[in-house]
């Protein structure tokens, strides 16, 4: 029994290809696309793919959007971003579970690739995300980094999505991380009008449940693009990954201050205080 694969894009012709042909032992894959204006639609129907457009509002609003309307061929569903790559003992891993197994869901872990090697360290590996699923099973929510909501049962799967998020350059990765902070500021000043962290999600068995009760504690606290640069370069020894740990722990603690200004600036409009 095949997995239906599902492809999110916009302007991914850089990456498209590759990513496909990674993907080519499905019967079908959908290009999930947000009008894309280079060559990404003609990748797509090239590799014989199927092709939905929607315009992007926001992750998790996308994502539902796609299993409510997208009808799949199969029962299962993986899904990817245009920059990863399906190693072939992952695929064959995936073909054998969704055939003999009674989960709704499977989790899996991602290599962050930059500066030609795998960042081991200088990030937050193992990171363990929903990719196979059946989509009558699963929510999104958040408006970015969405966090699945799953009715049922997950596993767990023991290859590794190959993940280059760097594909564009950095100009590009900048861009789109300026464009994630506007809504994770969004996110950080609902979490403070909630004023609540729920403790019992910050220790609970559910990595998903913990890794956004953790995001949430670590709102909160003071300092965070220093506290977030120590972490990543001391703490995780990002120090070992060499220049590209180094320049990938930098870029993070940039991007968490650019959500902290943004946040406060919300704040102050909220509150009608000059910016």
């Amino acid at each position: 029994m095949p997995a239906s694969v599902l492809i999110l894009t916009l302007n991914e012709e850089i990456n498209l290809a590759a990513c496909l042909k990674s993907v080519d032992w499905s019967d079908d894959v959908v290009v999930f696309d947000s009008y894309s204006t280079d060559r990404t639609i003609d990748i797509a129907q090239e590799a014989g793919a199927r092709f939905v457009q929607r315009r992007f509002d926001n992750w998790s609003a996308h994502q539902n959007w796609a299993m409510e309307n997208v009808v799949f061929k199969n029962p299962w569903v993986f899904y990817l971003d245009a920059d990863e790559r399906c190693p072939a003992d992952l695929a064959t891993e995936i073909r054998t579970a969704v055939a003999t197994t009674s989960n709704v869901a499977f989790r899996l872990r991602r290599k962050d690739y930059f500066m030609g090697q795998w960042l081991r360290r200088a990030q937050l590996y193992p990171t363990w995300l929903v990719r196979l699923f059946r989509p009558e099973a699963i929510r999104f929510e958040r408006l970015v980094n969405p966090a699945p909501v799953v009715s049922g049962n997950i596993g767990k799967l023991d290859g590794h999505l190959d993940h280059y998020p760097f594909s564009h350059g950095i100009r590009h990765w900048v861009a789109r991380h300026n464009g994630y902070s506007d809504m994770e500021a969004e996110e950080i000043v609902k979490l403070l009008g909630a004023k609540r962290v729920s403790l019992g999600e910050l220790v609970s068995r559910d990595p998903n449940l913990r890794r956004m009760a953790l995001k949430n504690f670590f709102y909160l606290l003071p300092a965070r693009p220093l506290a977030k640069f120590i972490y990543y370069y001391i703490v995780r020894r990002g120090f070992l990954d060499g220049r590209a740990g180094l320049t990938y722990s930098l870029l993070q603690s940039f991007y968490e201050y650019l959500i902290v200004i943004k946040a406060r600036e919300l704040v102050r409009h909220q509150e009608e205080l000059p910016v």
